[in-house]
């Protein structure tokens, strides 16, 4: 008799406060280099991405140039060694680690602690 076994799932949780945890999705869901957006409870959005060496991030969703919920479909690439999202729109850069924006030194958007969990 064969037994199967399902391999154990590994799903990507992020941090939107201190305290907290909310798991968005399984982690082998997320294609490297392209991003999702996932509805946090108090109604915001977050932007999560794996890059291409399987680190994840998650950022705010809300593009602060234009107001628009649309960073999680921006382009991922790096700067200088720095993991970046660009706005789909007017292409500002925003680093995935910090939240600053590489083209403009006064705004920035909100990073929220990742981590995967085994189930």
């Amino acid at each position: 008799m064969t037994t199967l076994t399902t391999p154990p799932t590994t799903t990507l949780q992020l941090s939107p406060e201190p305290g907290s945890w909310l798991t968005v999705c399984e982690e082998g869901r997320l294609t490297p280099g392209r991003g999702v957006a996932a509805l946090l409870p108090d109604g915001r959005q977050a932007a999560v991405f794996r890059d291409r060496a399987g680190r994840t991030y998650a950022i705010d969703n809300r593009d602060p140039f234009t107001g628009a919920q649309v960073l999680s479909r921006g382009l991922v690439g790096s700067a200088e060694g720095r993991p970046f999202v660009a706005s789909p729109l007017l292409k500002q850069r925003f680093d995935l680690e910090t939240g600053r924006c590489l083209d403009d030194d006064e705004v920035a958007v909100a990073v929220f602690p990742v981590r995967s969990r085994h189930a």
